[in-house]
């Protein structure tokens, strides 16, 4: 099991100087990763992931950098795979994309005619092109949403073949989706810190994904959840039931800053 935090970008953390102090201090605490959240209309103004990681990456040497989720729907996917690439370079190699179709309540505000069946569509073309631009090749593609001619993005990523991409959604097409992909990333927790999704329920999820899988490569299964310093045996259930990655959730109504840079400072629940 890897360890690392979710920091959910919402009043204290729209700010990225509180963000990057937390990122800081999981560093320095052996946590792998960090992870933010993509939302601009939910439940109100947010901060920014990608001004937010590049801020991470400047000020840290290992953790990856990770997002649960960009909605693909809402980004061209060539200026987002540009985005990727410079902060591929910059952190030299540690950004995984976690990318998902996008929810209701943060389109229709600005885009009231898009329907999930049409973001569903933007983004499975999106993923396709981004296979090639990710890897820094060159490619054509005439799509019903997108279409150019000998694209490539120079200089291509860090990381080869490609940056990763981990698949967010709870629903039987984002289990077909994700099993395309490297990986499965999902919460498990609510506001209020209850569970939604007991270790049972993700080893069935698992077994869905796995179901639709026809690569023997590493699958990365992360889930997000709550622990008090030292309670290892949540995540270890949640190992149990096939998840690679834990991510420690953290947000204004848990606690204060200093109380969740308190929650880092004590480690990963091991």
């Amino acid at each position: 099991m890897h360890f690392g935090i979710e920091v959910v970008p919402f009043g204290p953390y729209s700010d990225p100087r509180l963000v990057v102090e937390l990122a800081q201090a999981a560093e320095a605490a052996g946590w792998e990763a960090i992870t933010l959240w993509d939302h601009v209309l939910f439940p109100y103004g947010t901060g920014d992931p990608w001004v937010t990681l590049a801020a991470v990456a400047v000020v840290t040497q290992r953790i990856k950098l990770c997002t649960d989720v960009a909605p693909l729907p809402r980004y061209s996917p060539h200026v987002l795979a540009r985005t990727l690439i410079a902060l591929d370079i910059l952190s030299q190699g540690r950004v995984i994309l976690g990318a998902g179709a996008g929810v209701d309540f943060d389109f229709t505000p600005v885009d009231p005619d898009s329907t999930p069946r049409q973001r569903a569509a933007i983004f499975d073309e999106s993923l396709a092109i981004l296979e090639h631009l990710l890897a820094g090749a060159a490619g054509t593609h005439h799509g019903e949403h997108f279409a150019f001619e000998n694209v490539q993005l120079v200089p291509g990523p860090v990381q080869q073949p490609r940056i990763p991409i981990w698949i967010g959604g709870d629903s039987p097409a984002a289990y077909r989706r994700a099993a395309r992909w490297d990986g499965w990333v999902i919460g498990t927790v609510d506001e209020q810190q209850n569970i939604t999704l007991a270790p049972a329920q993700i080893a069935a999820r698992v077994a869905a994904i796995h179901g639709h899988r026809t690569s023997a490569a590493p699958f990365a299964v992360a889930v997000a959840g709550c622990t008090a310093a030292g309670q290892a045996d949540l995540p270890a259930a949640y190992a149990e039931a096939g998840a690679t990655w834990w991510f420690e959730s953290l947000f204004a109504s848990r606690g204060s800053h200093e109380e969740m840079l308190a929650r880092i400072k004590a480690g990963p629940p091991r």
